[in-house]
């Protein structure tokens, strides 16, 4: 006699929304709950199936597939926190982009200590989008312009241009002295790493980095500070702090590759966050084509700081 009682496999089609996605972040999605070690080992034995076959992690899901889920134990929900609607400012949404104004201090996913970001709080707050997932990413404290996809077709598109270089992204610092030069691009190779406390950190190396290009175009240089407007070439995590600290002009308010000395002096006349703010993204629309502009003015916990320091030049 069969325990009815038992678990039992259950098997999903892949509508146009999961259409392109990765097997394994498939599951990371529909088993939330399962420890992520859990679910990349269910998917190396086997017992994920897709239209009756075994598949690697990085398979990419067709709509209309058949994924079979194994029964697995799920973490209790009330031990871990719930992500809550986060009220976001908008600067601009159609029917397969939104366009946010990230505030500082405010990771765009949760992870590395942190329960929920922005991508789980847009999903607790529009509960019945099929699909939110985020275009790219920006550092916890960066403030500024960050892209979301309500359609896998525009995130598969939106992601090819970030790859090719069709994406136009500008942001404004404010570095750590005189920035000499002029005009120039930052183009030292990035390797990322992970210290021993379990920190993930970048370095400049040329041997094992990934090629990486930030141009720099001051905005208005001082002795002690300088305002630039950067553009990100390549897409590297902390590359645009790294490629600065690295040049002698580390971004004001760095805690991980900054001057502390200097942060905490200037922290006591009002730099109190990253001095590093995202401020427009352009691009082809995904759909149509036309040229989507998008910008962030500077947010209030930022542009008082730089307009007492550097004047009214932004």
């Amino acid at each position: 006699m069969n325990d009815l009682s038992k678990p039992r496999a259950t098997w999903l089609e892949v509508g146009e929304e999961s259409a392109d996605q990765r097997i394994d972040n498939f599951l990371l999605r529909q088993l939330k709950g399962v420890p992520k070690s859990h679910v990349y080992r269910v998917l190396r034995s086997g017992e994920v199936r897709v239209n009756s076959g075994r598949v690697r992690p990085e398979y990419r899901l067709q709509e209309g597939d058949k994924v079979r889920l194994p029964p697995v134990r799920m973490t209790d929900p009330g031990l871990k926190p719930v992500a809550r609607p986060l009220d976001l400012k908008i600067l601009h949404e159609d029917p397969v982009l939104i366009g946010i104004d990230k505030p500082s201090g405010m990771a765009v996913h949760g992870g590395s200590g942190v329960s929920f970001g922005v991508i789980e709080g847009l999903r607790a707050a529009r509960p019945q989008a099929k699909f939110l997932e985020l275009v790219h990413r920006l550092d916890r404290d960066t403030s500024g312009v960050l892209l979301v996809a309500k359609k896998r077709s525009a995130l598969t598109e939106m992601h090819r241009k970030l790859r090719e270089g069709e994406v136009e992204k500008i942001y404004v610092a404010l570095v750590k002295g005189r920035w000499e030069g002029g005009a120039r691009e930052l183009s030292e190779s990035l390797h990322k790493y992970v210290t021993a406390s379990g920190e993930r950190r970048v370095r400049v190396e040329e041997k094992q980095g990934k090629f990486a290009v930030t141009k720099v175009k001051p905005i208005r240089v001082q002795d002690e500070l300088s305002l630039l407007e950067l553009r990100l070439m390549t897409g590297r995590t902390h590359q645009i702090r790294v490629h600065l600290a690295h040049a002698g002009h580390p971004v004001i308010g760095d805690d991980k590759y900054g001057d502390f000395e200097s942060y905490k002096r200037l922290a006591k006349l009002g730099a109190k966050r990253l001095m590093l703010h995202a401020r427009r993204i352009a691009f082809a629309h995904p759909v149509g084509g036309d040229r989507l502009q998008l910008e962030a003015p500077l947010p209030p916990d930022m542009k008082p700081f730089v307009e007492s320091s550097m004047g009214k030049a932004t």
